[in-house]
């Protein structure tokens, strides 16, 4: 349970709080227009995996939750297949808001709220950061400066990378994204295999 007397849970609100009113975005405007919500994260705030996708998407902005439609059910799934809940880990994005049509976040989106980003994994600081689609992978395998490791997703899919970090080595696991499950078995079945490879850090 978090508690909300925690600094972990007033340094995220305090996150939140700046989202909200995030009028430098240029997808603010689209947010108060269509009543929709920034989609900060939910979970544990000490968990030991943290999970980063990419942008919300329509039924995440209306709920301000991540991974809350056809993919989040995807995810709960494979979190179950290894024994875990969602409230056992983080869900976040590395864009907070919806870009309109559900298109790709820009680098300029991806500039602007990765910052946040930031802050959210040195609060929680995880063990794990399992990233969910390629614009995560691609973040968060340049900030730990894992240039020597690039490649596409298809490539480094469910291989473990090490990386230093202010609060010790933090484990870099990247992940389809789970809505590539929607389009055929096989790539559902890849996926539970690469979960499995999380299952040592429960």
């Amino acid at each position: 349970m978090n508690d909300s007397t925690d600094t972990r849970y007033s340094a995220l609100k305090q996150i939140r709080d700046e989202l909200l009113d995030f009028k430098e975005s240029p997808l603010f405007e689209y947010r108060k227009k269509n009543g929709f919500h920034p989609v900060i994260g939910e979970g544990n705030h000490y968990a030991n995996i943290m999970f980063i996708g990419e942008a919300p998407g329509e039924n995440e902005a209306k709920q301000a939750r991540p991974f809350c439609g056809a993919s989040g059910r995807i995810l709960d799934e494979l979190l179950a297949s290894i024994d875990l809940k969602r409230e056992d880990v983080y869900v976040t994005n590395v864009v907070k808001d919806r870009p309109p049509e559900n298109r790709d976040p820009s680098p300029e989106e991806i500039e602007l709220y990765t910052p946040f980003l930031d802050r959210q994994i040195d609060i929680i600081q995880p063990k794990v950061l399992a990233t969910l689609g390629r614009f995560s992978m691609k973040y968060i395998m340049d900030k730990f400066e894992l240039f020597m490791e690039s490649g596409p997703i298809s490539k480094l899919h469910g291989q473990i990378f090490e990386a230093p970090s202010s609060w010790g080595t933090v484990k870099i696991i990247p992940l389809l994204h789970p809505a590539v499950a929607l389009y055929g078995a096989s790539k559902k079945g890849v996926l539970l295999a690469d979960f499995k490879v999380l299952k040592e850090f429960v």
